[in-house]
């Protein structure tokens, strides 16, 4: 007899048993599919993601000046009002940027009135920001050859400077654009060949993989460094994503991890310098943490990957867990429907987030008196509260999972009451993983597991420009040319992109 045809017992609390172990099954297959809904047809976030806002913005704004056009062809008095208010809002263009000067004078200094001569009493000058659309240009490099009249043997010439792809066509500068293009802004090598075929280029896309393979590897040992100066830090964040690879004998792809590791001291007015290093590896297994970190001392903040618990357990690493992940489960189950205990989380959780709001960017010791005296009374209400609403609910259910997973960590999630230097969240490194995700959706995969590792390093050093303020591709080009023309192993932190000028401050223009 199958377990579906079996009896029901007669006993009235066996029956009543049953049903309620049942009742609680269902509404957790039924909370299931609502998120498998809302993550099928909703949005992901807990909030409207900023490039789909942004491009909505786009789109309003740009049907709003189509209809001012159009209104302004048939009210002259409207368009005059609008031009003097875009001159009036209209900031100054930046002073690095070189000025090409336009003469647009009178065809004849003779009065129109009496033919007496005019004279010059001042003029109007106007500014516009244009371009030069980015164009090819070849270097050709002569070397003269000397010899001597009286020793025939004797030939004097200067020597060839040293270059990257010896032999070959490309600058360190062009290859340095190459490396931008495909990990700053997501553009595979693919898509480049296109873009510089339009202006007579041929250039196959295997010749860009030999010039970004050559790179990654004499920038190996600036990656390697990098990574030595975060470990020396007291606090790091930490986390990983997924990076598919092509898998050639299964014909498929395989599923690596690229693990970031950051550094970002400035929300306490820490003076190293921000910076994140990628580290690739072909599994997600916990000794992979425990390997990257290795001699790492100090404060190590995570989310709930259990492989972190192995740096804890083996040597002297503090995790501090992120209330970020905390909050996203209880998000979850409020928005799929009435959820009060969840909903009442999130306020809780949301007024920890106001006082780190009021408190960023003081000192540490300022944001742990903050935090004493007004985040730890909320904290020591949290606990009781999260394990009496627990004893009430269904322990299969959802909310029971969400609750465990916040008392399971409650001491790395109250970390940040001792110790201003830590965070409340992780958002710092999950900011770094987001260019990873772009260059892999527009990517789709790695071609292999040294590929991997290519997009860790070069990757690696164009955040960390990225967060220093620092031009990436002037950095990379300037990098690959000192290290090609010998510079010494010994002097390596002189070529970290923190040691690099900042780009010019941002202007606004418009």
């Amino acid at each position: 007899m199958s377990a579906t045809t079996q009896p029901l017992p007669d006993d009235p609390e066996t029956l009543k048993a049953m049903l309620l172990e049942a009742r609680a099954e269902s509404e957790r297959l039924r909370q299931i599919i609502r998120e498998l809904q809302r993550h099928r047809f909703g949005r992901r976030a807990e909030s409207w993601p900023e490039d789909q806002l942004l491009l909505a913005l786009e789109e309003a704004e740009q049907v709003e000046a189509a209809d001012h056009a159009g209104g302004e062809e048939t009210a002259p008095t409207v368009k005059a009002a609008r031009i003097a208010k875009r001159r009036t809002n209209r900031g100054a263009l930046p002073g690095h940027l070189p000025r090409i000067e336009r003469l647009i004078d009178i065809a004849s200094t003779t009065c129109p009135c009496c033919s007496g001569s005019l004279h010059w009493m001042g003029e109007d000058v106007s500014e516009r920001l244009d371009i030069v659309p980015a164009q090819f240009r070849v270097l050709v490099i002569r070397r003269p050859k000397y010899a001597c009249r009286a020793c025939e043997e004797v030939v004097v010439q200067a020597p060839a400077p040293a270059r990257l792809i010896e032999g070959g066509l490309p600058t360190d500068a062009l290859v340095a654009q190459v490396l931008v293009s495909k990990y700053a802004d997501h553009l595979p090598l693919y898509r480049q060949a296109q873009i510089y075929a339009r202006q007579g280029i041929s250039l196959d896309r295997s010749t860009l993989a030999d010039w970004v393979g050559r790179a990654a590897f004499l920038l190996r040992p600036v990656h390697a460094r990098l990574l030595e100066h975060l470990k020396a830090s007291g606090k790091l964040f930490a986390d990983e994503t997924t990076a598919p690879v092509l898998d050639p004998g299964r014909g498929r792809t395989k599923t690596g991890q690229l693990w970031a590791y950051a550094r970002d001291d400035r929300p306490w007015g820490g003076t190293d310098p921000p910076g994140v290093v990628y580290l690739y590896a072909p599994d997600r297994m916990a000794e992979r943490p425990a390997a990257h970190l290795s001699g790492f001392e100090g404060v190590l903040q995570v989310d709930g990957y259990a492989g972190y618990k192995v740096l804890a357990e083996r040597g002297p690493v503090q995790l501090a867990y992120c209330w970020a992940h905390v909050r996203r489960r209880f998000y979850e189950l409020a928005q799929a429907g009435p959820a009060p205990i969840a909903s009442e989380m999130l306020a809780r959780i949301a007024g920890l987030y106001r006082i780190e709001a009021e408190i960023r960017g003081r000192s540490a010791e300022e944001r742990r008196a903050a935090r004493q005296e007004r985040s730890r009374p909320v904290i020591e209400a949290l606990e009781p509260w999260l394990r009496e609403k627990l004893a009430l609910v269904s322990q299969k259910s959802k909310l029971a999972e969400a609750i465990r997973y916040a008392l399971g960590r409650w001491a790395g999630l109250s970390l940040f009451l001792e110790n201003g230097r830590v965070e409340i969240d992780s958002n710092v490194v999950e900011r770094a993983i987001r260019p990873l995700a772009l260059t892999r959706k527009n990517a789709l995969f790695a071609g292999s597991d040294g590929g991997g590792e290519h997009w860790a390093v070069i990757a690696s050093l164009i955040e960390t420009c990225k967060l220093n303020g620092v031009e990436p591709q002037a950095y990379l080009a300037d990098v690959i040319i000192r290290i090609v023309q010998g510079h010494p192993q010994r002097r390596l932190d002189e070529l970290l992109p923190w040691g690099y000028p900042s780009t010019p401050t941002l202007q606004a223009v418009a």
